[in-house]
């Protein structure tokens, strides 16, 4: 099992959840966070950090974020690691709920 960050968290990037990982599984994208599933110890210290909610077990992930996990597992290999956190981005809070969110995700 690992986790998986979701939809809710494209557009809003709260880095919460990377401040308290310890093992360093976060990378950053443009407007999306993912978490390397190879790295992911599943300590579950994230999950309840996420203001946005982004960050689900794999085995609690709801059946329309699935696409998700296999999001993850690729573009962790092709982002940066973040280890320390970083402001929001700007306009997060209007973006915090919004549904559908994929088709905004920058690579």
């Amino acid at each position: 099992m690992t986790f998986v960050v979701t939809d809710n968290c494209i557009r809003c990037k709260y880095t919460d959840c990377v401040e308290v990982c310890p093992v360093d599984c976060f990378h950053e994208g443009p407007n999306f966070l993912v978490i390397d599933p190879e790295e992911c110890i599943d300590c579950t210290l994230c999950e309840p950090e996420c203001p946005a909610q982004a960050i689900f077990s794999e085995d609690d992930l709801p059946p329309e974020f699935t696409p998700f996990i296999e999001l993850n597992a690729e573009l962790s290999k092709q982002w940066p690691l973040i280890t320390e956190k970083i402001d929001a981005m700007s306009d997060a809070a209007q973006w915090d709920g919004v549904k559908d969110k994929l088709k905004f995700l920058e690579r």
